[in-house]
């Protein structure tokens, strides 16, 4: 399988300018043909980093989920007043801020004007653009709404976004607390406990076995020991991460992320949320069901949750409605199958999912308030009973001499 690799290029244009700029793609060849689709004659294409060592430190621009959003927003209302695709493909291209986005969408303004439709032009381009934006388009050129589609597209970006900013945000105050905590205990262990060791040695005084396991931690993870934890930890995660990246290793930690107090709840609602305004956006578009079904399990994100999808596009290729091989899964609950089989019968299901997805948002508000509740008390527990330990375990010996010096 080819690399993609970074290409430098410059060319002439059809009005003879000069330009130049930088293109992802597996070979030069790739590069030259998507330039000549440009209307673009290559003069040199090299890839960035063999001409010198100062590129090593220059960063391409990045595509990010906002820079989608703002194209989606902006296509669907020139779209939408009249502007014929390719001439508002080659505005976008040239006011867009971000030059790999620019770059982007003049590679799809020409493969359109070679004939190709909006949807072919854009999968070509799967890192930005994934299935789930494909089909959509796909359907909206088909039923004459593109512009409609692209806005409900842009609607469900940015309210992915919003759902992956929570579970984020959730993370950030509990990774800064143990940060810090793990620091502060680190800072104490190797250079304060040293200290009041070497001042109990000199006096000669008989330590407490709490003392004592004190400085024994500290000189365990001040010499080979810290060595070693550091490196146990990096190898676990390295492992971790090999593990994970197998078809069995994802499967079986997303079941037992699933199976996790609280975060596992968190993760249940935020795969519902995901699966059923994906799925709702899709059909609300004129998405066939079946098809729709496969760009949920692709986009899940969970391989519990992919399997369980695939199950549910099998059993209704047999003929059966979704409510009744979801209400088999131990994912869904039955508030959920319910709903669903009552947007079945009504032939309102679209609809019904995106209320779905709507409260499931709202339930991981709450999701991730509980969590954070619940964790900062448990932080703060761990932090008063570890500092706390310490420095009793250090001021023991203190009191007992001071005892001695009050008897005689």
């Amino acid at each position: 399988m080819a690399t993609t690799k970074t290409f430098k290029w410059t060319g002439a244009a059809s009005d003879g300018t000069k330009k130049s700029g930088e293109m992802t793609a597996d070979s030069k060849d790739e590069v030259t043909s998507a330039l000549r689709r440009m209307r673009i004659n290559p003069l040199s294409i090299s890839e960035s980093g063999s001409s010198g060592g100062s590129s090593l430190f220059k960063r391409k621009a990045k595509i990010t989920e906002k820079d989608i959003v703002i194209f989606t927003r902006q296509f669907a209302t020139m779209f939408n007043s009249g502007i014929p695709i390719v001439q508002g493909l080659d505005i976008l291209s040239k006011q867009s801020e971000n030059k790999a986005m620019a770059e982007v969408v003049g590679i799809i303004k020409a493969d359109v004007e070679t004939g190709m439709t909006l949807a072919e032009a854009m999968k070509k381009h799967p890192k930005y653009f994934d299935d789930l934006y494909v089909n959509l388009v796909a359907a909206g050129e088909a039923g004459g709404v593109l512009d409609d589609v692209l806005l409900r597209l842009a609607v469900y970006i940015e309210k992915t976004m919003k759902l992956k900013k929570k579970v984020k945000g959730a993370m950030i105050y509990p990774g800064i607390v143990i940060s810090v905590a793990v620091l502060v205990i680190a800072i104490i262990m190797i250079f304060v406990i040293p200290i009041f060791a070497k001042i109990f040695t000199e006096m000669g005084a008989q330590l407490p076995a709490p003392t004592r396991s004190i400085i024994w931690l500290s000189n365990f993870l001040g010499g080979i020991g810290g060595l070693m934890t550091a490196g146990g930890f990096i190898v676990f995660v390295f492992l971790f991460k090999k593990y994970r990246a197998t078809e069995g290793g994802k499967k079986k930690t997303d079941q037992m992320f699933l199976k996790l107090p609280v975060v596992g709840d968190l993760i249940r609602k935020v795969a519902i949320a995901r699966f059923t305004r994906t799925l709702g956006t899709l059909l609300n578009s004129g998405v066939p069901i079946l098809d729709g079904l496969d760009v949920c399990a692709k986009s899940s994100g969970n391989k519990v949750v992919e399997e369980t999808v695939y199950k549910v596009r099998t059993e209704v290729s047999a003929g059966k409605t979704v409510a009744e091989p979801l209400s088999s899964s131990d994912i869904f609950p039955s508030m959920v199958v319910q709903m669903i089989s009552v947007g079945e019968s009504t032939g309102a299901l679209d609809q019904m999912l995106i209320k779905i997805a709507d409260f499931y948002d709202d339930e991981v508000d709450n999701a991730v308030a509980n969590l954070t509740t619940m964790l900062e008390p448990m932080l703060m527990v761990f932090l008063g009973i570890t500092i706390g330990y310490i420095v009793v375990a250090l001021y023991l010996p203190i009191f007992k001499m001071g005892e001695v010096i009050g008897g005689k």
